[in-house]
């Protein structure tokens, strides 16, 4: 859901549309859709690392110990 809201927004300042394309939207080309999944790709992957990371440091500051 972050990487979704954070996704929108940051399409909309690069791409300059409010829409976003959707991979079965027939209008759109592949030269618009791949670079907008790349982005949604690796913005995915970096939220998911600030969570897990976030979490893996709250463990420690908790227990004294990383998590395995």
């Amino acid at each position: 859901m972050i990487a979704s809201a954070l996704f929108s927004k940051v399409w909309k300042a690069v791409a300059h549309e409010d829409d976003v394309p959707d991979a079965s939207d027939e209008e759109r080309a592949w030269k618009q859709i791949l670079p907008a999944v790349a982005l949604k790709g690796a913005l995915a992957a970096v939220v998911k690392a600030v969570i897990h990371r976030s979490g893996a440091t709250g463990v420690r500051g908790l227990t004294g110990t990383w998590p395995a």
